[in-house]
């Protein structure tokens, strides 16, 4: 995600109370959508649980509240009486998704500089929950936001937890923690100076309620305050996420501690370096630590040559939902040549050198997980998560079963959340999907998501 400049908080006013009217009429239109809470047991379908074994043919899930009350099959798991039955017929059923790099105040847009000055009064009210709507109808169930001004994020990730408005469960990371913000950016990025700053920032966003930190242009830092803010960060029990665009990045990251990495980056160079390998190799050897994760965000690179000659995708009405006209035309009209977006223009050159850095990841023992950067130029909420799965699945020939755990159990794992979620198992939430097909044979099947169940509410 690039900059976002610091907002002028009088502009746009009409716009303003015309995207807060939409977002009322959404929200009151969501919850009449919302099929509520009670005893339900999805019957038929063939069960992906997210452990990784055989699949469930003829599975039985019999969900009471929020919870998962039972799984087994047709013919040896009774049904209870009353029970509101869901046919999964000739569908596949598994794990509501997770995205871990989501940014739900950009929607789309090219243009950063513009975006910023005009649209930061929206970001709570119409903006973010736009995109967190988006996500939840896409199969997302829970998200991870890397990078948000810290007020509107919580209240948005608090409002989804009262179900006050739909949305995957969030985790957030709130500002972007890095040496110095880039000009005009102090709302959503807190440069830090020196050991006892850093230690302050963190324990500010701590005491606000952020789930995580997030590093970026950690290479910039001193190795104290670097150490300061990962040390920092733990002692409060927060995961600390860092960028690796460079190397540098990554060498210190690892050095002090960092739990995730975002990106594969390192721009066109055709492969990480050795001494950067053997780094990693190190790390994930040590067991005693629990897994490095790694969150490489490829379909926006693997994809954009192709959005920018065939623009159809652009025209898709789910990532116009519950944002006004105004804001989608302007969307629109920025995306008119996508072949001149300054953001891609490197990309071309990118694209060939991720299959190898995929590789080097892989075989060095990290666990990658499926995030996305859905915000950013072109990458729209509703269309992201899916289109990761696939680059995968198509373009890295990973196993379409390691893919799916990459997007269910894994995140819940490195979010310190899988005695809750991340698999259908009995006495877990009940984020459940379902889509028509065999997923671990067309895994992009779930670009059209049949069900969505998040804590034992249906809302697709």
């Amino acid at each position: 995600m690039k900059a976002m400049r610091h907002f002028r908080p009088l502009l746009l006013l009409l716009p303003a109370i015309i995207g807060v009217f939409s977002t009322t009429n959404a929200t009151a239109q969501s919850r009449a959508e919302v099929q509520t809470k009670g005893v339900k047991a999805l019957v038929g379908g063939t069960l992906i649980d997210g452990f990784g074994s055989t699949p469930i043919r003829n599975s039985v899930v019999i969900i009471d509240g929020e919870r998962i009350k039972a799984v087994g099959q047709v013919g040896l798991l009774a049904i209870p009486p009353g029970a509101e039955i869901i046919s999964t017929e000739g569908m596949t059923v598994l794990p509501g998704l997770w995205d871990m790099h989501v940014h739900l105040m950009i929607n789309g847009h090219s243009d950063y500089a513009h975006w910023d000055k005009t649209y930061p009064p929206l970001m709570e009210s119409v903006i973010m929950p736009a995109s967190a709507r988006q996500l939840l109808l896409a199969g997302v169930t829970s998200a991870r936001d890397l990078g948000a001004p810290l007020k509107p994020i919580l209240a948005v990730r608090d409002r989804i937890k009262k179900g006050e408005i739909p949305g995957p469960t969030l985790y957030v990371s709130g500002p972007f923690i890095q040496h110095e913000p880039y000009p005009g950016t102090e709302y959503v990025r807190w440069g830090v100076k020196g050991v006892d700053d850093a230690r302050a920032k963190v324990r500010t966003l701590a005491e606000a309620g952020v789930d995580l930190i997030k590093l970026i242009d950690q290479d910039q830092m001193t190795m104290d305050e670097l150490q300061a803010v990962v040390d920092e960060a733990h002692q409060h029990k927060l995961t600390v996420v860092a960028h690796s665009h460079r190397p540098e990045e990554i060498r210190r990251g690892l050095q002090v501690g960092v739990d995730c990495f975002e990106h594969t980056g390192l721009a066109t160079a055709p492969e990480y370096p050795a001494d950067l390998i053997a780094m990693i190799r190190e790390r994930t050897a040590k067991m005693s630590l629990g897994p490095l994760f790694w969150t490489p965000t490829v379909q926006g690179l693997l994809n954009y040559q192709y959005v920018r000659d065939n623009p159809e995708q652009l025209d898709d009405p789910s990532w116009q939902l519950g944002l006004p006209a105004s804001i989608v035309a302007d969307i629109k009209a920025s995306l008119r040549n996508p072949d001149r977006l300054g953001y891609y223009q490197i990309t071309p050159a990118r694209r060939p050198t991720l299959n190898r850095k995929i590789q080097q990841l892989s075989e060095s023992g990290v666990v990658l997980l499926i995030g996305t950067d859905s915000g950013i130029p072109m990458n729209f909420h509703s269309q992201t998560t899916w289109r990761e799965l696939d680059a995968w699945v198509n373009e890295f020939k990973i196993d379409p079963m390691v893919a799916i755990r990459a997007a269910t159990y894994w995140p819940s794992v490195m979010m310190r959340v899988s005695d809750q979620v991340g698999t259908v198992s009995e006495g877990k939430y009940a984020d459940i999907i379902a889509v028509r097909g065999d997923v671990l044979r067309y895994i992009n099947l779930l670009q059209d998501v049949d069900i969505v169940i998040k804590h034992g509410s249906r809302y697709k």
